[in-house]
Order: C-alpha cells, then structure tokens, then sequence
C-alpha cells in the first residue's frame, strides 16, 4: 500500500527554500527520485507562510521507505537540514481509493 509523508521544512531568512534549492541542484532529489519505490518527491512553499517548505514523499511501501532511510542521500539530507538550521514536522498517510461519492467532487 503506498505511503505519502508530508514534511515540513521551517527556518529564519529563507532557509527552507535554500535547502529545498540545493537539494535540487545537488542532483540528491533525483538520486531520490530515481530510487526503487519512490512514487513523487516534490517541495512546495507555503502561501501562509514563506518560511516553510512542504515536501510531499510518496513511496510504494514501508520497504521502499526502509531502503531510503538506509541509503546515502539520508546523509546528505541530515547535512543540509544542520546546515541551514531547519526544524521538521511529519505527517504520515496511508493511500486509499477515492469512494465514488466524492469523485463527483473531483475536477481532471
């Protein structure tokens, strides 16, 4: 069942963006995105709030996750967040099918 993990990255004076920036152009997000499993990793920056970045990470499963956590870009990943001096908060979602019910809601 395919997990999806919101993370919100917030800092002072631009920090969020900065990291979410260079973990761009590292090339560390497409060595994510190219990883086993890895359904979507995308950063967005918030309306409300121009010091957080939200990252939506979607995985297959908690394998694909497990093999993430132990793979070398969490080391990279765990420098940058020190680096630019970010706090975290985490939010975790299992997916399900959309009920026919709310489809009509949906616009594609």
């Amino acid at each position: 069942m395919p997990i999806t993990v919101n993370l919100r990255y917030t800092g002072t004076n631009g920090s969020a963006r900065a990291f979410a920036e260079e973990m761009i152009s590292s090339g560390t997000v497409d060595a994510i995105r190219a990883e086993e499993g890895n359904l979507r990793y995308e950063y967005y920056q918030s309306l409300d709030d121009p010091e957080t970045i939200l990252l939506i990470d979607s995985w297959a499963g908690q394998e694909a996750i497990d093999a993430h956590h132990a793979s070398p870009m969490m080391a990279t990943i765990a420098f940058l967040r020190e680096k630019y001096d970010l706090h975290m908060t985490v939010e975790r979602y299992s997916s399900a099918d959309t009920p026919e019910t709310e489809n009509q809601f949906i616009r594609k």
